[in-house]
């Protein structure tokens, strides 16, 4: 009996998966924003700090929930789409494993390695104190982030993303005002500054994971977790990370990317370091919305390419990709138009309002293409096809990093920088469609 998404309209289908995923996004926009503006409470100071360790944040962010958790969402909705029920239910055991084993891995990286990097990226004094004070705590708990993620991916890959949609929504709940208490104190009690956004994000996660473990083992997309007579699978495991791997190498080295320009960004002093967290943050804001768009085509495409529908597969690409790039082109014109007053929402400073209006008139124009090239990422997840994504990404990071440093040898300023990261982004965008107009998926030919 075929999977009934695999007939389902696709408009109809990709409303339902992908518009919880996405008014979810809309509603962390807000949590990110209102978090940018407690922490801009701290001073200028905390947000140099916010922005030495936030790439490593949104590389676990992006790589537990977009790279590894959307290959999760995209093999479990391969094995409904190809009818294999005793795969969907071990794959979910398989995923927590690979869950921990890289919770392991960022813990290590955070207590070893990271206090160089953020020397390395122009943390000092007080600065480097307060980033180490946010990065030890929240690695430290970091096994809540990979799982609550994991757990959604599962969730909205057997083709349930209301579920996710309202656990992420307690979560966000729970940690808005504890962040406040904890970061900012109440009455007498000062808090704790940066320690308390990082204390109240584990706990956020903690009570998701709970809500999210309690829906899984108690059989919400129609199945229980379990390994069978058949015990842990090098072919599940396979499956996970064949793809998840190679988008995950993406997201780091486009994370590594965002640290290297933070590092070129901090020559210009504290002010333009907090300017751009300000700014840059927004771009990430509007992956947030290809990621809610992306994840429903994750799981309609992986359905697809489960059961060899290659050109259904590609309609939904299109589809869920120029309707992304429309809606997050829209925003990045009118942000583009009105830098200074979106600017000012977040600090008083004049130089880091300079650097911030600097960096969004030069980049978000090109938010469109973005918007359009990410999208075709999560859709690249769901039909197992991360060629191309690798390609794009690294000729991003080439034209963002080489030309910012290339400018500032040739003796250009901050804006050259920002023009270069703009670029990047464009090109980025034209990469990803472009292949996929002139070298469509299909059915791979298999040699004998």
């Amino acid at each position: 009996m075929s999977h009934p998404l695999l007939t389902a309209p696709i408009g109809r289908s990709l409303w339902r998966l992908a518009g919880p995923t996405t008014a979810f996004m809309v509603v962390q926009i807000f949590v990110v924003l209102t978090e940018i503006w407690l922490v801009g409470q701290l001073g200028s100071d905390a947000l140099a700090a916010f922005a030495l360790v936030y790439p490593f944040v949104v590389v676990v962010m992006n790589v537990s929930s977009g790279g590894l958790g959307g290959a999760v969402a995209a093999a479990m909705a391969r094995a409904l789409g190809g009818g294999r029920r005793e795969d969907a239910q071990a794959l979910i055991v398989h995923a927590l494993v690979v869950a921990f084993a890289f919770a392991g891995l960022c813990m290590l990286f955070a207590w070893t390695a990271a206090p160089a990097v953020y020397r390395l990226m122009g943390g000092e004094g007080d600065v480097l104190r307060q980033a180490l004070a946010y990065s030890n705590l929240w690695f430290g708990g970091v096994a809540l982030v990979w799982c609550i993620n994991f757990s959604s991916g599962l969730l909205r890959g057997g083709g349930d993303a209301a579920l996710p949609a309202r656990i992420g929504l307690v979560g966000s709940f729970v940690y808005v005002p504890l962040s406040a208490v904890l970061g900012l104190g109440v009455g007498d009690w000062p808090g704790i500054g940066l320690m308390g956004f990082a204390a109240a994000g584990l706990t956020a996660s903690a009570v998701s994971l709970v809500l999210a473990a309690r829906a899984l083992w108690g059989g919400r997309l129609g199945f229980v977790p379990s390994l069978g007579r058949r015990g842990l699978q090098r072919r599940l495991f396979a499956e996970i990370l064949g793809v998840g791997l190679a988008s995950s190498a993406i997201t780091v080295v486009g994370s590594i990317g965002t640290m290297v320009m933070t590092g070129l960004v901090g020559r210009f002093g504290t002010a333009a370091l907090a300017g751009y967290a300000i700014g840059s943050r927004l771009e990430h804001l509007m992956g947030a919305l290809s990621y809610g768009i992306g994840t429903g085509m994750t799981t309609l495409i992986g359905i697809a390419a489960g059961a060899d529908g290659w050109a259904r597969a590609r309609r939904v690409a299109w589809t869920g990709s120029l309707f992304a790039a429309a809606i997050i082109g829209t925003i990045g014109m009118a942000i583009a138009l009105l830098p200074e007053a979106w600017s000012r929402l977040f600090t008083d400073d004049t130089a880091a309002v300079a650097a911030c209006v600097a960096y969004l008139t030069r980049a978000a124009p090109f938010y469109i293409l973005y918007g359009l090239g990410l999208t075709l990422h999560f859709g690249s997840q769901g039909a197992g096809r991360m060629g191309v994504p690798v390609v794009a990404v690294l000729v991003r990071l080439a034209i963002a990093v080489g030309g910012g440093w290339l400018a500032l040898e040739l003796g250009h300023g901050l804006d050259a920088v920002f023009w270069a990261t703009g670029i990047g982004l464009a090109v980025y965008g034209c990469v990803m469609g472009g292949a996929l107009l002139f070298r469509p998926w299909q059915t791979r030919v298999r040699k004998r």
